[in-house]
């Protein structure tokens, strides 16, 4: 089963108990605790948990390969010498890409995606599937991982682990992604943590919750590099 993504805690609270109706439906071994921790895994990429505040605060962002050709050389830089999908690189006069990484925000990289849908729906006008709206496309391979020669290179695995996120928030039609609705998200992607981590907490699950997963992988991270940071001194 899909679970539905939801923008804000009031929407995920209203459908909540229908949800875990239809979860019920299809999966009959399942217990609700099940429910929750596809949940959890559903929204923890959105968070990060913060040694300073003790808590789970929004990180709506991702890394991305932004590739483009070499005009002169640039230090930290690196060549692009094969796409993340599996494809070759364009070339021009035999030059190969460079690429740096870059982070930008869940809206930036929506906007993107949207665009490339569009430029699809532009070029493809008058095709047979014309009624369809962009949400049709948003996991369209060829589409999603197309380039314009520069620009983004979207990594179509990666792509997949933000798929219900963009089926929330992008529109069915239009050209520019809502700023309202992306920061209602921003302010309450945490709340909605802290609704699944209460109901994991009161089935006694406590290792489940998102809380104690993000804290976890944090000092995790934490003692990699400062292992990493004695070896090299």
């Amino acid at each position: 089963m899909e679970l539905p993504f939801y923008l804000t805690l009031k929407e995920f609270e209203s459908h909540y108990y229908d949800t875990l109706e239809k979860w019920f439906e299809e999966y009959h071994n399942a217990s609700e605790i099940d429910f929750l921790k596809a949940l959890a895994d559903l929204y923890s990429p959105y968070l990060y948990y913060s040694f300073a505040d003790d808590r789970l605060m929004a990180d709506a962002s991702l890394e991305i390969k932004d590739c483009f050709f070499p005009y002169h050389e640039k230090i930290g830089l690196s060549f692009c010498t094969s796409c993340e999908n599996g494809k070759d690189p364009k070339t021009v006069k035999g030059m190969n890409h460079i690429f740096e990484w870059k982070t930008i925000t869940m809206m930036e990289y929506a906007q993107h995606i949207l665009d490339k849908i569009n430029r699809h729906l532009l070029k493809n006008a008058g095709s047979p599937d014309r009624n369809k709206t962009i949400l049709d496309y948003i996991n369209d391979f060829e589409i999603i991982t197309s380039r314009q020669g520069t620009g983004y290179c979207v990594n179509y695995t990666k792509h997949q682990a933000v798929v219900p996120f963009l089926k929330a928030y992008l529109p069915h039609y239009g050209q520019t992604v809502n700023i309202s609705a992306y920061r209602d998200f921003i302010f309450s992607v945490a709340q909605i943590a802290e609704y699944i981590d209460i109901k994991l907490k009161s089935v006694q699950a406590f290792e489940h919750t998102v809380y104690a997963k993000l804290k976890s992988e944090a000092k995790f991270r934490v003692q990699m590099s400062h292992q990493f940071l004695t070896i090299c001194n």
